[in-house]
């Protein structure tokens, strides 16, 4: 393996909320640092205008398909996620939640720091950075989650979400608005719910117009369609890095430091085979892949086949409705045209087993097959479909590995899931099905459910975490509290798989502020370490 004669002194894997915020923060110090990111680099005419254009929307490289959004299918969980430059904030529904105090106190990790004051400034700081703005009025998916909160007493629980989005005047082109010119021009929101497909205006706060932008004015280098291999100890000190580019050729980067920051499914996946090698990083600790966890999400859509409805104006969520003190609901949605998940969409019809789940969904189809006949025909899926979803703070892990079994449909080293402790997702709760019926009376329509739920009983999940969580040392985590790897001096896991409690919420805001946290215990170039 040739050695280059100028090591970096960071190579990050991955350009999501966790990557990002480490390039920036790293290059202000003075270091030399390289991002790898397997996806594309999107500018806004890149994005799909409808999810129907999958070479642009999908990604599944086999097929040929690059496009930004991904789908795994594990055998507990259907995770949805991001790919490109800029990682889940291409996709991400712009929303910036603090969690609950509970989420700083829970036992899995609250004994290594005082998670919520410590955190409490870089929330600030993950804020200003991303661009919070609150929602500005309300759209009719609004009013009827506000109703269905009247009818339950909660009126007063429902407001406004604070995302990342630069509202202005809408459709007006500015100079760069945050950060004293130093940012690109911005575009005001038309409201167009394309948030979730790559906006194509300008308006979307993603890392890639904040952190990476900045980062990269600091003379980082950011090598898009270049997916890391392996990674393994330098015999000089540090680490071998290697990567296969877009056209299959082959590099080998030399780093002082390397931050594995691609989520659940990059970095989990890559430090298992990693760690299933003695020529990668056999002495890992043996609890990684455990304590993988959801916000124990439920996803609904709600077709309507009234034609003088329009679920489809606004950002990706305008409102919040916190159904009691650990749940909360949010109307969500997609752009006209954009159908995609019709076909991936069946009549709600919850049960833990599959008889009962055949048996209800007949059942609904016996009652109101005109109903079903009307919704099914709608022309315009995203325009009459308002999705709903559910999140609460219930703790319970899978454990993610490498599947050898080829006879049970995996592919050898494949990553896979087992059952771990606590309570397993669910694809069903009670309390979430309530609401989306409540819902469906208000707008005379009829609740659906992914596939993969209705089908095998699969939950679905957009914000997958743990994998690589904290501890007070080997035997108890993957990495300290300062993000740092047992073992391995020089290797950092900063990314949603080190997040090591359920918070309830959208992660995104999280996973920056600790990326930021964990920024603050590297020194500058010079400086004395800590």
């Amino acid at each position: 393996m040739p050695e280059s004669t100028e090591p970096w002194d960071y190579v990050i894997v991955g350009s999501g909320f966790g990557g990002s915020v480490s390039a920036l923060r790293l290059a202000e110090r003075g270091y030399r640092v390289l991002v790898l990111e397997r996806g594309r680099r999107f500018g806004a005419e890149d994005f799909p205008k409808t999810n129907w254009d999958l070479r642009r929307w999908l990604w599944l490289p086999r097929l040929n398909l690059r496009g930004l959004f991904k789908m795994t299918f594990l055998p507990h969980v259907t995770v949805l996620s991001g790919v490109g430059v800029g990682g889940g904030s291409l996709v991400y529904a712009n929303t910036l939640p603090i969690p609950k105090p509970a989420f700083f106190r829970a036992p899995s990790w609250g004994g290594l720091a005082d998670w919520e004051q410590e955190l409490a400034p870089h929330y600030r700081t993950a804020r200003r950075m991303l661009g919070a703005e609150e929602v500005p009025g309300s759209t009719y998916p609004d009013r009827v989650l506000r109703e269905v909160a009247r009818d339950l007493g909660r009126e007063a629980h429902v407001q406004p979400t604070t995302v990342a989005v630069y509202f202005g005047q809408p459709g007006k082109t500015v100079p760069d608005p945050y950060f004293d010119g130093e940012g690109p021009e911005r575009t005001g929101c038309v409201h167009c719910g394309g948030c979730m497909l790559g906006c194509r205006h300008g308006s979307k706060n993603t890392l890639d117009k904040n952190y990476l932008y900045l980062a990269e004015g600091l003379g980082v280098e950011v090598s898009p369609e270049t997916e890391v291999t392996w990674v393994r100890p330098a015999d000089a000190g540090g680490y071998w890095v290697t990567a296969r580019h877009k056209r299959r050729r082959t590099r080998h980067y030399r780093a002082r430091q390397v931050i594995f920051a691609g989520g659940v499914l990059g970095s989990v996946e890559l430090l298992l085979r990693l760690q299933a090698s003695p020529e990668g990083l056999p002495d890992i600790s043996p609890r990684l892949g455990d304590f993988v966890r959801t916000n124990s999400e439920a996803l609904f859509g709600v077709t309507t086949p009234r034609r003088d409805l329009d679920m489809s104006q606004g950002v990706a969520i305008t409102s919040i409705f916190h159904t009691d003190e650990r749940s909360h609901l949010e109307p969500v949605r997609y752009p006209k045209g954009a159908g995609f998940f019709r076909l991936l969409s069946l009549p709600h019809a919850p049960g833990d087993a599959l008889g009962l789940r055949l048996a209800r969904l007949a059942g609904a189809t016996l009652k109101h097959p005109l109903k079903l006949l009307r919704a099914a025909l709608v022309p315009d899926w995203a325009k009459s479909t308002l999705i709903l979803l559910y999140m609460r703070t219930a703790e319970g892990h899978l454990r993610l590995k490498l599947g050898r079994s080829l006879g049970n449909g995996l592919q050898a080293d494949a990553l896979t899931s087992t059952l771990s402790g606590g309570e397993a997702p669910k694809a069903f709760m009670p309390e979430a099905t309530e609401l989306a019926e409540r819902v469906a009376e208000k707008l005379d329509g009829v609740p659906q459910s992914m596939a993969t739920e209705a089908a095998l009983g699969i939950p679905t999940t957009a914000h997958i975490l743990g994998g690589c969580c904290m501890g007070a040392s080997a035997e108890e985590g993957v990495i300290d509290h300062r993000h740092r790897v047992f073992g391995y001096p020089g290797l950092y896991v900063i990314d949603g798989s080190a997040v090591s409690a359920n918070p309830g919420v959208n992660p995104s805001l999280t996973i920056t502020a600790l990326a930021e946290r964990a920024m603050t215990f590297i020194p500058g170039i010079g400086e004395a370490r800590g």
